[in-house]
């Protein structure tokens, strides 16, 4: 691996501090942070290399998991460079091209952690000063715009300086171990590939669901709601990663082909379709861990009237010869019963049923892909019954991963940082993907713009609202954990 300057504009904000640096700072202790390598950290605030230092010696000490002490604090410090820019006045970026001149030879990284608003600001003084090189990355974090439009004039922008291939939309979830575990277990065993699809595969839910509300992020997560923050980014992915057809091979481009073509193949939601086959709701005042909490309308920084949904459940089809007539249901939200993040694949039952003297009813397989709070993979099967003249009963086999590979799995952010550096875009997603997302996305928020303005609310604490049980009810249905 070769020496890099990695440019973090952003470089005091919340997400610099919180994961960014003390994920450099493991992989620095880990050594894989090559010698030579500088972590240029980028602000408008006016603050010396010192009080820089001391501000990424506090975050290493509350997140970097207990590794801070002096000597490894004094080591990492030494990579660490400040500079005061200001993307509102281009004339400032003459100091970050200061500190890079006559690096030219060394992999520049510049790692946008700002939103997405301030990426066009950045890239142009990038572009005009001459300080992005052939070689350079750039890494763009979500959420990219605010729909089709807003984001796809930001990618015009930052394409005027950088190409397709040196461009990174990082999503942190694609970095989780249990996220790509799926990938693995589809297409590195023969025993699951010849029943993905219809005609052996009944329906499939991805559930996202989060027990915190808004807190300190409220007014954050007011101007992006749970579609666009979460549907649209995390939800989509794990999509696409269970119903992408099988890569030609492990290369980036190969998976990535094959992973832009679900979304493009997603039935659009319109007209009637938005109010039949999606929920949008509000948390109201319930209970967490046994005691009150307050509804998202009283959340600090949430305006009064807002109409910002903090839960979605939909119904997705995709027009494949391969998944024709299989249903996804995907539901997310705050303030839910349970932290869960899990993928469940019912199989269809079996074509005829020999037991019809056995007691009990046939019951169909299904593959939970467990996600969070543990990685973990559970085959639900039918059994006989100890001590019974054939009487069946579900039984499930269980893998825990953690149990099973002793090694500590690598952190997401370290994860894709790393591949940053590496220029390895397995992990990153291509403008097209983006636009074909953004363009099932957004007929959903016309849809309920139009007929859905006032979303009604669901007791905090649950599992979120009846229509969302009766959206999968229709169809014979019903949520894992409702069964």
């Amino acid at each position: 691996m070769q020496a890099f300057d990695l440019v973090l504009f952003g470089g005091t904000g919340d997400l610099a501090m919180r994961k960014l640096l003390p994920a450099l700072f493991r992989r620095h202790l880990a050594g894989q942070i090559p010698a030579d390598s500088r972590v240029l950290g980028v602000a408008r605030g006016a603050l010396s290399r010192e009080a820089y230092l001391a501000r990424v010696e506090q975050s290493c000490r509350q997140f970097g998991e207990g590794a801070f002490d002096a000597t490894r604090g004094a080591s990492f410090a030494s990579l660490l460079h400040y500079v005061s820019a200001d993307a509102r006045q281009p004339d400032s970026f003459g100091a970050v091209q200061a500190v890079l001149a006559g690096r030219e030879a060394v992999t520049r990284i510049f790692f946008l952690s700002t939103t997405s608003a301030r990426f066009a600001g950045i890239c142009d003084p990038i572009g005009r000063t001459g300080i992005a090189t052939p070689d350079s990355r750039v890494v763009l974090e979500k959420p990219l715009g605010q729909d089709l439009a807003s984001a796809g004039q930001i990618n015009a922008q930052v394409a005027t300086v950088f190409a397709e291939r040196q461009i990174y939309r990082i999503d942190h979830y694609l970095g989780k171990e249990a996220v790509q575990n799926p990938i693995a277990l589809r297409f590195g065993n023969l025993l699951f590939e010849p029943l993905w699809r219809r005609g052996s595969i009944r329906h499939v839910q991805i559930t996202v669901a989060e027990t915190l509300g808004g807190g300190s992020r409220g007014s954050l997560f007011d101007q992006t709601g749970a579609l666009r923050d979460m549907v649209q980014n995390h939800l989509l992915q794990l999509l696409c990663i269970i119903a992408r057809e099988p890569p030609t091979s492990n290369e980036a481009n190969a998976i990535r082909d094959e992973k832009l073509k679900v979304p493009r193949a997603l039935r659009p939601l319109t007209g009637a379709d938005v109010l039949a086959k999606t929920v949008r709701r509000q948390y109201r005042t319930g209970a967490a861990d046994g005691k009150p909490v307050i509804g998202y309308l009283q959340e600090a920084g949430v305006p009064a009237d807002t109409t910002t949904e903090t839960f979605v459940a939909l119904k997705a089809e995709i027009d494949t010869w391969r998944w024709a007539g299989v249903p996804f249901y995907l539901r997310t939200g705050k303030r839910l019963q349970e932290k869960v993040s899990e993928i469940v694949v019912t199989f269809d039952e079996v074509p005829h049923w020999i037991f019809g003297g056995a007691t009990g009813l046939p019951s169909p397989n299904r593959l939970r892909i467990g996600l969070q709070p543990c990685d973990s993979i559970t085959l639900t099967i039918l059994a006989k019954k100890p001590r019974e003249v054939m009487t069946l009963q579900a039984v499930d086999l269980s893998l825990y991963l953690a149990a099973s590979f002793k090694a500590q799995p690598l952190d997401a952010c370290e994860r894709l940082l790393m591949d940053v550096v590496k220029g390895n875009l397995t992990l990153f997603r291509r403008r097209h993907e983006f636009d074909a997302a953004w363009s099932w996305i957004d007929p959903i928020r016309e849809g309920w713009a139009r007929h859905d303005t006032d979303p009604k609310g669901y007791a905090a604490g649950s599992w979120g609202p009846a229509a969302s049980s009766a959206l999968i009810g229709r169809d014979g249905f019903a949520w894992n954990g409702e069964l």
